[in-house]
């Protein structure tokens, strides 16, 4: 287990063989779930850091009319939820699921004061950890105020896009890409067909190349 999470970024850097001498005087344990099982509901308190160490979870959001939006795909080795650990709301934002068997490391609250306190290269690792989380969520949120499956898309190509070329390999498949915008997948490729027939892209599988940056630049405001 020490040489898994010597890859999550908050243990970063640190020997395996360190870590399990500084777990020794710390309580800490382990669970693990099957795939599809409900790990962490939203507003739930959040009261241990919980480390990925195998599998993968999905972090799910389900907004007022009952539509489930995924929020993010989480594979081994990570932490979870790591800036609602701290603070006064201090609540799972989001459902978290298991999408393979999936086996998590509890590490209480306390605990990890514990940790962060006899080893500064773990306070370090969480300062910049929840600093990169915090940027994470920024852009989510940004994205999500997005109104249009359009102005979605377009947001979406541009963070994937390099000033230098017009090509973007889509990192996941057009079903997964729906699942994150929260829409259907015939939805999502309807409007890829429009924007196909307005002469703003070029869709083939998952390369695309965009054809007008300015007019697929505009869809930021529909």
């Amino acid at each position: 287990m020490f040489e898994i999470i010597t890859a999550c970024p908050v243990f970063k850097g640190i020997e395996a063989a360190d870590l399990e001498n500084l777990f020794k005087d710390v309580h800490h344990f382990t669970r693990s779930y099957e795939p599809g099982e409900m790990i962490h509901l939203t507003g739930e308190k959040c009261l241990y850091l919980l480390c990925l160490i195998e599998g993968s979870v999905v972090g799910e959001m389900v907004d007022i009319n009952g539509k489930i939006i995924k929020i993010e795909d989480i594979a081994a080795p990570r932490v979870l939820a790591a800036a609602f650990l701290f603070g006064k709301e201090n609540k799972f934002p989001v459902n978290i699921i298991s999408s393979k068997k999936t086996r998590l490391l509890y590490i209480p609250r306390e605990e990890f004061l514990k940790l962060m306190q006899s080893e500064q290269r773990i306070l370090i690792n969480w300062l910049n950890y929840i600093s990169s989380r915090a940027q994470f969520l920024s852009d989510k949120i940004r994205f999500l105020a997005f109104k249009t499956i359009r102005g979605k898309l377009a947001h979406y190509i541009f963070n994937l896009a390099r000033e230098d070329n017009d090509l973007v390999e889509l990192p996941v498949s057009q079903q997964a890409m729906a699942e994150l915008f929260g829409v259907t997948r015939p939805a999502l490729a309807r409007v890829l067909g429009e924007l196909e027939q307005e002469n703003i892209l070029k869709v083939n599988r998952r390369i695309i190349r965009i054809i007008n940056r300015e007019k697929l630049k505009m869809l930021f405001e529909e």
